[in-house]
């Protein structure tokens, strides 16, 4: 691995570049159903359609206005386990932030640990304020983001139309100054 593809190191993960060969990885996890339920695309994941994302995401800069994709990989394991997204808005001053990870990796706090290192991090760089918003029915989502010291900020109710249904959305915040 090329240590200038790693950008944030934590205790067990580097948050780092995606790289072609994570290709089949991204497609296996964001393919399972209870990972794919709660996001914009429909299970199951091809290996070119996660390759066409590693294109787009990957290896743009972090810092730059727009979408990265962060891996999330296990030190230990070499293992890509997940991915948060970040939307740096053109003020740089604001983000939106998104993130998943695979099943059997979840319940060990894998995400908290990824979430709370981006996070910081950009906070670091100047940026004031982070928004997610998730499904009303993805409490584990909504629980990260409350560990982690976002606030619930509203919900509204039949936003979204996606994959057959509408769906009620709940929005957090999390400001520089604000954060617990």
């Amino acid at each position: 691995m090329n240590s200038s593809d790693i950008l944030i190191e934590t205790l067990r993960l580097r948050l780092r570049k995606l790289r072609d060969d994570d290709a089949d990885a991204l497609s296996e996890y964001r393919s399972h159903p209870e990972v794919a339920r709660y996001q914009g695309w429909s299970s199951p994941v091809s290996r070119e359609a996660a390759a066409s994302d590693i294109r787009e995401y990957g290896g743009t800069d972090p810092s730059a206005p727009g979408w990265f994709i962060f891996a999330i990989e296990i030190k230990t394991e070499g293992l890509l386990v997940g991915e948060v997204g970040v939307r740096l808005h053109d003020n740089k001053m604001q983000a939106d932030m998104g993130y998943s990870l695979d099943p059997s990796h979840q319940g060990m706090g894998l995400a908290t640990e990824a979430v709370t290192a981006v996070v910081s991090s950009y906070f670091e760089r100047g940026v004031r304020r982070i928004s997610a918003d998730c499904d009303a029915r993805n409490i584990r989502s909504v629980a990260l983001l409350e560990r982690v010291g976002f606030r619930f900020e509203g919900l509204r109710v039949a936003n979204r139309y996606a994959k057959g249904e509408w769906i009620d959305e709940l929005f957090f915040g999390l400001l520089s100054e604000r954060r617990s």
